[in-house]
């Protein structure tokens, strides 16, 4: 293949990352959780977790990442001709070991506090997600072909959905009657899980994580189609109709099987999997078709180091919530402290913590522009 054709197209992928990744941060750093308008909410903050269904634009992130994960590996297999091998599969391990230790480092920081207590430690997270469903994901589409891949996803996402309604009891998929959350307590313990919504449960946990392997699945085929085709037009005109039809089957199915993200339901996958075909059609529609590569570069700026923002937002957020100051007498943390007193005066509650995360996603594009500009590219 014409390498030139190769590059335009993994610009396009980058801009697709660094707007995932620049929409990660936007709705990861709000200036107060309290004041957050509502498409930059999960759908399971908006309603009482009785009602936790649903998938707004912020639910959209992770999936795509996951996508966007699937996408590069095809590109990434190129250089070993897509067939399994010692090196390879060396490769894989160490890198998916390597992204679970790291979410397990970014769990624990600060390592040294007097709080610490490794009875109450999260084992799982976004990080540790990602490392599993890619190595998962990798061997699958070493060792299968595009049909069979095409089989091994249907069954996990028809597997998935019998055994969650089969054995959820007489709510399936409500948060306290699960069998995610039996699986994870039963293996990891209640004291290991997330309690994001008051109670014992990990929306990265161990059996959803399943399902989450086909979304990698989707972005690898995806990838194929993008790599061996010859015409961009005719690529597009196909993303556009597989990514709608996605849409449409994920949505209808939702009323059966509900969309949720903690859950990482079938629905889910299939719903999201089309909205990010879209994006990415429309991405290398403005590249290859259009020629407009230029519109997207702050993107692709942002779509560089991507494993490595989304640590160092984490690390910056944590670390600065460490920090105590005194804020019409009451002590706040230095989070707290810079948006009451940097952007509340500036635009009011909620315009000023929209204003707080947007100050984020700039600051951290800065942070990537001047990485991108030494060409120092951090990969794991």
């Amino acid at each position: 293949m014409n390498m030139r054709h190769d590059v335009k197209r993994l610009v396009a992928l980058d801009a697709f990352r660094g707007l995932t990744i620049a929409f990660m941060i936007l709705v990861n750093t709000p200036g107060s959780w309290s004041y957050v308008y509502s498409p930059l909410l999960h759908a399971y903050f908006k309603h009482d977790w009785r009602n936790w269904f649903g998938c707004s634009p912020t639910d959209l992130v992770f999936p795509f990442f996951l996508f966007i994960v699937g996408v590069a590996m095809r590109f990434s297999f190129k250089r070993y001709d897509y067939q399994p091998s010692p090196e390879l599969s060396k490769k894989i391990i160490g890198r998916t070991i390597t992204i679970f230790l790291f979410g397990l480092a970014l769990n624990a920081y600060p390592f040294i506090r007097q709080d610490w207590d490794w009875s109450n430690f999260r084992i799982f997270g976004v990080l540790q997600r990602i490392g599993l469903a890619y190595g998962a994901a990798a061997f699958l589409c070493l060792y299968f072909n595009q049909k069979k891949l095409g089989i091994i996803s249907a069954a996990i996402l028809l597997g998935y959905w019998f055994f969650l309604g089969v054995f959820g009891g007489p709510d399936p998929y409500g948060l306290t009657t699960n069998l995610v959350r039996k699986i994870d307590i039963a293996i990891l313990g209640e004291s290991h899980l997330w309690r994001g919504l008051g109670l014992a449960f990990d929306p990265e946990g161990l059996f959803s994580t399943l399902p989450a392997i086909v979304t990698v699945i989707i972005g690898y085929q995806i990838g194929t189609v993008i790599q061996l085709s010859s015409n961009h037009r005719d690529t597009v005109k196909k993303m556009l109709r597989w990514g709608g039809t996605g849409v449409v089957i994920g949505w209808l199915w939702g009323f059966l099987f509900p969309l949720n993200k903690p859950l990482w339901t079938s629905s889910y996958v299939v719903y999201t999997a089309g909205w990010a075909i879209l994006i990415l059609a429309v991405f290398i529609w403005l590249i290859d078709i259009k020629n407009n590569p230029k519109i997207v570069k702050p993107l692709v700026i942002f779509g560089t180091n991507s494993i490595f923002v989304f640590v160092a937002t984490g690390l910056w957020v944590k670390s600065i919530i460490r920090f105590r100051y005194t804020l019409n007498g009451e002590t706040v943390n230095g989070y707290t402290y810079l948006y009451e007193t940097v952007f509340v005066p500036m635009a009011g509650n909620l315009n000023g913590s929209l204003l707080f995360a947007l100050f984020h996603v700039f600051m951290w594009w800065l942070v990537l522009y001047w990485l991108y500009r030494k060409n120092i590219f951090i990969k794991i």
